[in-house]
């Protein structure tokens, strides 16, 4: 074990203006009915109250049109509307679970019945065994696949009936409308009995293309072909599948439109497992592809992280919130001490600095980071430096410790430096999801979180059920999970293909092989519910937190310093934020106290 510490740095090949920080404030609690009131009225009357949206440069109140981070991530001036937008509502996907024994295979069609169901999952544990339940037929599939995307409240798509024609508009549709009339198709299909390679190449259903355009309706066969190969790799009908797989391969491309580049990665990925579990190799066949570290590779900072994080909201917006949410629960501290199990870049305490710089009331004396790792000590160490240099352009009191471990089971809350004067919070970015794999660890570490008894501890992780043993059922929800971040990216990054390709290929190509093509230990990344995580972490005495009006306030009103930020939804799924793209759950934020 070793421990590192860094205070106050000079910029080390860090470039970037600080603006003012006169304005950059969070008002106290003694202030939160009116704030409230602002938040569900006015925003006009804003100025006035000085509220936490003068935090944000260029914000009414505030003195400064950009502010650009030691990061190199520039906040541009945001819009002065009338009012928020009013959120949209979500349903979560709640229904699976940490781990269990497989049970017999399920078919494609029961996976989107799956996919779809209104089962509640309550008071499950990690290893908990739970029996899938008998499933209707195609029709009443589509009923309660149809009630969910109400329910989600996102764009309205008029699928095609069972005994007619519907007349859609010749309107482009995005990749998950797309997704969603391939999906129908294709349960169509299986509830006429046609077998998946003759539906597929031969009845595409023409009477549920009429009015789209070529590009829509060679997406929809596309990915009708795509669910047919899955159905059969599940079948561990191989040889079937890989002729469908031809056909996507035929299609698709990693340079080609949301729909062909989504299905080349899944296409591949179902290649691999293929591979995997006959033996073979395929030119398609990702398996020679070396694996990457996730979480290494996540916490550099890269041309095309910087690009993420300056046009796609799902990161900035859960960090303002999440950074928020740590505020209101440290508003009385002058002495602040948060614990970072994986900090990456570092990006969220440069909100934090700027917040704590000007607080009016409880001056800082200072803030402490204490950064947990187990690999890559000096990307650790250069994130330090830069939030050292960020710290000192501020003239605010930092220190940045590294507590570096072999294993995180080799973990103690001795190894912290916590003082009785310290308020202290946890800070849980995107991590959890690799831990439950190894539950061994994952319990230890909340044993350790449990010692050190934050004030309150912030999670933000992937909202899907990427975790079931039943392979098509994780296939389906992987598959229109990244259909709509792959989505997200087509609309915020189109004008930087270089980097989404980047990204694509290298982050989530890599996500999406192991969650189709591997099985035990080696499917690292299990992403599940915000549910899953309540009963999880019930379990060593913690309850959910309501995140504040403010973290929402945050939340929502950085969306209007993106250009597609009409496209990402907010909505409180019981006391946590779920952030979406167009309806779709992608990302949750929860704040957790223990009792």
């Amino acid at each position: 074990m070793e421990m590192f510490h860094f205070d106050h740095f000079d910029f080390l090949g860090v470039s970037g203006k600080y603006g003012s920080t006169k304005g950059f404030q969070f008002e106290d609690h003694a202030k939160e009915e009116k704030r409230n009131h602002l938040i569900t009225n006015n925003v006009d009357e804003w100025e006035a109250s000085r509220g936490i949206g003068s935090f944000y440069p260029g914000a009414p109140g505030s003195n400064q049109v950009h502010c650009s981070t030691a990061d190199g991530v520039i906040f541009s001036k945001l819009h002065q509307e009338q009012q928020l937008k009013q959120l949209s509502g979500f349903a979560c996907f709640n229904d699976l679970y940490f781990d269990m024994e497989i049970p017999p295979f399920q078919s494609c069609e029961e996976a989107i019945k799956k996919l779809v169901d209104d089962v509640a999952f309550e008071g499950s544990e990690p290893n908990d065994a739970k029996k899938e339940r008998p499933y209707a037929g195609s029709l009443q599939i589509l009923k309660n696949y149809r009630k969910r995307f109400r329910k989600l409240n996102v764009e309205k798509t008029d699928f095609p009936s069972y005994l007619g024609c519907t007349f859609i508009t010749s309107q482009k549709l995005s990749a998950d409308a797309i997704l969603k009339l391939a999906a129908q198709n294709f349960i169509r299909s299986s509830s006429e009995g046609t077998s998946s390679e003759f539906f597929v190449l031969n009845h595409p259903y023409a009477s549920s293309f009429v009015g789209l355009g070529e590009e829509d309706i060679k997406g929809v066969q596309l990915v009708q072909y795509l669910l047919a190969s899955a159905e059969l790799v599940g079948k561990k009908q191989f040889e079937r599948a890989g002729k469908l797989l031809l056909e996507c391969d035929k299609l698709s491309s990693n340079q080609g439109n949301t729909i062909e580049r989504l299905v080349y990665y899944f296409s591949g990925a179902l290649h691999e497992r293929i591979d995997r579990e006959t033996g073979t190799v395929t030119p398609k066949g990702l398996g020679k592809m070396q694996s990457l570290d996730m979480l290494d590779t996540m916490s550099g900072l890269t041309p095309d992280i910087i690009a993420m994080q300056k046009s796609v909201p799902f990161s900035q917006v859960s960090q303002f919130a999440g950074t928020q949410g740590i505020l209101d629960h440290v508003a009385d501290a002058t002495k602040i001490h948060i614990v970072d199990l994986e900090i990456r870049t570092g990006m969220q305490y440069t909100i934090l600095m700027q917040a704590l710089a000007t607080r009016s009331q409880n001056p800082l004396e200072y803030l402490k980071v204490t950064a947990i790792g187990t690999k890559s000590k000096a990307k650790i160490e250069e994130t330090g430096r830069r939030l050292a240099s960020f710290a000192r352009a501020l003239n605010l009191k930092f220190s940045l410790n590294i507590v570096m471990v072999a294993d995180i089971m080799d973990l103690n809350e001795n190894l912290f430096e916590i003082y009785a004067d310290e308020a202290v919070a946890v800070w849980v970015e995107y991590y959890l999801m690799f831990m439950i794999r190894r539950q061994d660890i994952l319990e230890s570490l909340m044993n350790v979180v449990k010692a050190i008894n934050p004030r309150v501890m912030i999670v933000t992780e992937v909202e899907g059920n990427h975790n079931s043993p039943v392979f098509v059922t994780r296939f389906i929800e992987a598959l229109f999970h990244y259909g709509a971040f792959y989505d997200s990216l087509e609309d915020c990054l189109k004008h930087d293909s270089k980097n989404r390709m980047f990204v694509e290929s290298v982050y989530f190509s890599q996500a999406i092989r192991n969650i189709v093509a591997t099985e035990g230990e080696e499917r690292t990344i299990r992403h599940v519910a915000v549910n899953v995580w309540k009963a999880f972490f019930a379990r060593f005495g913690m309850v959910l937190v309501e995140l504040s009006m403010s973290s929402m306030y945050q939340a929502n009103l950085l969306l209007k310093n993106f250009d597609c930020g009409s496209s990402c939804t907010l909505a409180m799924d019981g006391k946590g934020l779920i952030i979406g793209w167009k309806g779709t759950p992608i990302h949750s934020l929860s704040a957790w106290k223990f009792r």
